[in-house]
């Protein structure tokens, strides 16, 4: 596997990003064409409604089946990041820090860990900004 680095640390899953995404994009805007082109001619104006119903349902799915799993990444997460700087400087982590901040400090080895984390406080630093500084990049190939 390639070394993980800034440039290429984001994973998209091409299906479920790119193919299922426009998918369900097209598929809502031609049922909401459908529902008036149906209500002009005033025949089968009730299954275009559901043809409509079930493309929303299957974008909140979609959307659903993304967040919910992040959510849970993102508190293990949060757990090891905590755990870590725990470790490393016998103190819990600012609670100031977002997740979205401590998910990027994540790939910053042990040694960059306490001063990034000081410049985050200070600083405010944006999770990109983070995952800029960072020097000597931490692989993490377990997140998708």
């Amino acid at each position: 596997m390639k070394d993980q680095n800034y440039a290429n640390h984001r994973r998209y899953a091409a299906g479920y990003h790119y193919v299922l995404s426009a998918l369900l994009i097209i598929g809502l805007i031609i049922s909401i064409i459908n529902i008036f082109r149906h209500q002009a001619y005033h025949g089968g104006f009730v299954s275009s409604i559901l043809i409509l119903l079930l493309f929303v349902c299957a974008s909140l799915i979609w959307a659903f089946l993304r967040t919910f799993p992040l959510k849970a990444q993102d508190r293990a997460i949060r757990a090891e990041e905590g755990l870590r700087y725990f470790i490393l400087t016998r103190k819990p982590i600012d609670s100031r820090i977002t997740i979205r901040q401590i998910a990027a400090l994540r790939f910053a080895p042990d040694d960059e860990l306490i001063p990034l984390v000081e410049r985050v406080i200070t600083e405010n630093l944006s999770p990109d900004d983070i995952k800029k500084s960072i020097k000597n990049w931490k692989s993490d190939y377990h997140r998708v």
